[in-house]
């Protein structure tokens, strides 16, 4: 039984001249707690109701990182305008983006999460917008969408925190760019040394939450992330539910998203991946012509954001690590990955054989980490193999189905397909 009974999303407030959003909750009206973001652009002159709808949206998403510290049975709101098309998303993206979570700590599988309704249903706002704004993260995949938008489309870059570790890859991109600052309630990891709930959710669902407050306030219309085909493959089964790690960045959760965005804002604001036609192999094999331009600025390496440090690098252990080392060794020379791992062949690495083997054996559960679909990492292994044979002994023959020139469906709209040369 929770600690306590009710989940408040208790204000948000918007300061304009400083640019300044607080978040505000509470736990049975004890607990506290507030968050804190900062948009560092210029704005344009906004849709004030189409901005509070999207301050709401941000308000209500962000909210899980706090609710799942004592997952109380109740959820309450103040003043919010909710309606059932807005109370089932939230309510299916809190259970679905906390899978990993509940699996996590021994909880059993919350399907009954509920958002209250508010409101009926209500009508879009049009709003006037033009342009894309591409996330950046630090890894090969924002770069790819980058360099194959650059040039072709008005492309404005942007970024939820890290800025210091960004810095250099933003340099080389040398497009105009976006940083907004999110500070997490200190309190939250305090309340987790002392017992609360902690793991994993659905970063990627907020991203696109704070996404749509940046078009708003800067008259944009795209919000363009770099997810791609792999990310839809489960990670696990637990207590009969599909279990994975990148929820929201499947397939799923983008027509999801970009159907509540149509719900609120009419055509005005569109979400898609620019890479979900593709798998993790074939978009290493395009960031393979990035590679040099790219080398020392970059990181796919997850501890790289953890670390207390100001640069990005590269951990050589962990999951995304071996998976990276894995799809890049597949199109580049070996040399230039391993000078990634400090000159390290994580191939031969005898502590990372079981990280290996889980990659590519179909009778164990994947990593929970964002890592290609079993398929490709057996069909990565199998080209590293023939490389190194003395390997095989460890490995074994592998046999995939893996076919490397398959696109696959994707969301992303005509007008800017028919601009690219993509597909």
């Amino acid at each position: 039984m929770s600690k306590y009974r009710t989940f408040c999303f208790d204000n948000y407030v918007f300061d304009k001249a400083n640019k300044t959003l607080v978040l505000r909750y509470n736990f049975d009206s004890q607990e506290s707690l507030e968050e804190r973001y900062v948009f560092n652009c210029d704005f344009v002159d906004y849709n004030q109701d189409a901005l509070d709808r999207a301050l709401q949206l941000l308000f209500l998403m962000a909210g899980i990182s706090y609710y799942k510290a004592y997952l109380p049975p109740k959820i309450i709101t103040k003043n919010l305008t909710i309606d059932p098309t807005v109370a089932n998303f939230l309510s299916k993206t809190y259970q679905k983006g906390l899978g990993e979570f509940f699996y996590e700590n021994s909880l059993a599988f919350n399907n009954s999460i509920e958002f209250p309704i508010t409101a009926t249903e209500i009508s879009p706002l049009e709003i006037d917008s033009d342009g894309t704004l591409v996330a950046v993260g630090g890894g090969k995949d924002s770069i790819v969408s980058v360099e194959k938008m650059k040039g072709n489309l008005d492309v404005t870059t942007w970024s939820l925190g890290h800025r210091q570790q960004l810095e250099p890859l933003i340099k080389q991109l040398d497009t105009e760019h976006i940083w907004v600052e999110r500070q997490l309630d200190p309190k939250l990891f305090k309340l987790n040394s002392q017992g609360a709930y902690n793991g994993h959710v659905p970063i990627s669902a907020i991203f696109g939450c704070v996404g749509a407050i940046l078009c708003i306030l800067t008259g944009k219309k795209d919000i363009v992330m770099s997810n791609e085909y792999s990310a839809n493959e489960e990670t696990m089964v637990y207590q009969g539910y599909k279990i994975n790690h990148q929820y929201s960045k499947t397939s799923e959760f983008e027509e999801d998203f970009q159907r509540i965005l149509t719900h609120l804002f009419g055509n005005g604001i569109r979400y898609y991946s620019l890479l979900r036609p593709f798998s993790e192999l074939q978009i290493s094999e395009m960031f393979a012509q990035y590679f040099d331009k790219y080398r020392d600025v970059f990181s796919s390496c997850n501890r790289a954001f953890v670390q207390r440090s100001d640069a990005l690098g590269w951990c050589g252990e962990c999951p995304k690590c071996v998976f990276t080392f894995l799809a890049l060794a597949t199109y580049l020379d070996i040399d230039q990955v391993t000078a990634l791992f400090g000159g390290k062949n994580l191939l031969l690495n005898k502590d990372l054989r079981k990280s290996f083997q889980k990659l590519i054996s179909s009778d164990q559960r994947k990593h929970f980490d964002c890592v290609g679909t079993i398929e490709e990492s057996r069909y990565a292994m199998k080209q590293l193999l023939d490389q190194f044979p003395e390997s095989k002994a460890l490995f074994g023959e592998l046999h995939t189905n893996y076919d490397h020139a398959t696109t696959q469906p994707h969301l992303i709209p005509q007008d800017i397909v028919s601009k690219l040369d993509l597909l």
